[in-house]
């Protein structure tokens, strides 16, 4: 054959071989979600799938509830999620597939002396009753709990629910973010911050502080052997109505075979399948957390019940993001973060009224009553509920006592933050002993 015939005939074979590849390779998949799973862990995953010629994945990390939106909405083939399914009628047809074990942990910055807290101190944190860091042999400074807006957030979602066991308890968090990379942000900047990101999130990241818990410090190895006792699962989420349901479960499979587990492990996560103890014992740890914590679980709700609110029912419309180029995809993420921000307020105000849920917390002396209105708080709320029932049924005013702030404040005169916020032109939640506020509309 001649050398000419014989070149054009390795370029047409070469070229038929391109063209085979490019078209087994599959579609490209939009996976979004929260920000744990989608960005860090799942970039490793995404480009080792790339390697192997299944195509692209298109990663787009904002929040467990902006994912599961978008997932039922169609603009997005795989969820990433920090939290399991919540039993409600929007996520009952979708599939949780756990893919990975990861710690949730609490960040302050560097400069705070407090490196512990124990499970009853965040407990009361979270729950308002601690709200100065010199209650834990801290500085004599209030204690700025951060959290994430979305009442469905995974990581606030999955601490919750191991503190107070309902993850849709209602917390003194007044300070509110679309999701924990802002957190963490955040957190870098103030003193005294303290809020809840991911262990994979923070690993190495000098510019926070992990804090121990019961003197345990989070770490692959802690979570492994289940001595850090506050981790939870990482999801990979798909729906078989999606029209690349195959792929996608595809990816899902791959993420959790043996072929990613050093990128797993890379991010100080833990691969699912090799926590299999972990598992076996999460009935025992929670049950372990909820005592020391001084909870106890009521029953689940019936199924004609009300569900919990639907993950980021607030901003559900402006959670899809179209699969287009980088700079197309990067300002409509801006724009929905925007709108999120807009809506933080009002995902506070949902989490806070009429919820009800699998456990509540009470004092060892209290009434054991299932509604959280009716539990028994700490000695700063009950002084300033006093203070509120001894004034005049229609007060308008109350001057803040020491040890107030914002959120007990509006929780003894049952308004929200944002009202007293507004009422009184303040631009933050910082309150002043001897400040009077306005604690009714005029």
């Amino acid at each position: 054959m001649p050398v000419r015939s014989v070149r054009l005939f390795v370029v047409a074979l070469l070229g038929a071989c391109l063209t085979s590849v490019a078209f087994a390779a599959g579609p490209t998949l939009v996976l979004r979600g929260d920000v744990a799973t989608t960005r860090g862990m799942m970039e490793e995953v995404a480009k080792a799938w790339a390697r192997s010629g299944h195509g692209k994945i298109d990663l787009q990390p904002f929040n467990t509830a902006s994912g599961l939106d978008a997932l039922r909405s169609g603009s997005a083939d795989i969820a990433g999620s920090a939290r399991p399914g919540n039993g409600s009628a929007a996520e009952a047809g979708l599939n949780f597939t756990p893919v990975a074990w990861d710690a949730l942990v609490m960040v302050t910055h560097p400069s705070n002396p407090v490196s512990s807290l124990t499970l009853k101190q965040l407990h009361d944190i979270y729950y308002g009753k601690i709200t100065n860091w010199n209650q834990v042999g801290g500085r004599d400074e209030p204690i700025d709990v951060y959290a994430v807006a979305s009442p469905g957030d995974g990581v606030e979602f999955s601490l919750r629910k191991l503190l107070f066991g309902r993850g849709n308890q209602p917390v003194a968090a007044p300070r509110l973010y679309v999701n924990t990379a802002k957190l963490e942000e955040a957190v870098t900047l103030d003193p005294k911050a303290l809020g809840a990101t991911t262990l994979s999130r923070v690993a190495g990241n000098g510019k926070v502080k992990m804090i121990r818990i019961d003197g345990v410090a989070p770490s692959a190895g802690t979570v492994a052997s289940g001595s850090y006792k506050l981790y939870a699962p990482l999801y990979l989420v798909t729906n078989p109505s999606s029209p690349h349901a195959a792929e996608a479960q595809a990816f899902v499979d791959f993420a959790t075979s043996d072929k990613v587990t050093a990128a797993l492990r890379s991010h100080s996560a833990v691969p699912y399948a090799a926590g299999a103890a972990l598992a076996s014992m999460d009935t025992s740890r929670r049950a372990q957390i909820l005592a020391a914590v001084g909870a106890h679980a009521v029953p689940q709700p019936t199924p004609s019940a009300p569900p919990l609110a639907a993950p980021g029912a607030t901003y559900a419309s402006r959670a899809a993001i179209a699969p287009t180029s980088e700079r197309t995809a990067e300002a409509r993420r801006a724009l929905e973060e925007r709108r999120a921000k807009a809506a933080e307020v009002a995902a506070a105000k949902a989490s806070l009224k009429g919820v009800k849920g699998e456990a509540t917390t009470v004092d060892a002396a209290g009434a054991r009553a299932p509604a959280f209105a009716k539990v028994t708080a700490s000695a700063t709320v009950k002084s300033t509920a006093a203070k509120a029932k001894s004034a005049a049924a229609h007060a308008r005013t109350y001057k803040v006592a020491k040890g107030d702030t914002l959120f007990s404040i509006a929780r003894a005169h049952a308004v929200d933050v944002a009202d007293l916020r507004s009422w009184n032109h303040l631009k933050g939640n910082a309150v002043k002993t001897g400040q009077v506020l306005r604690v009714a509309e005029r």
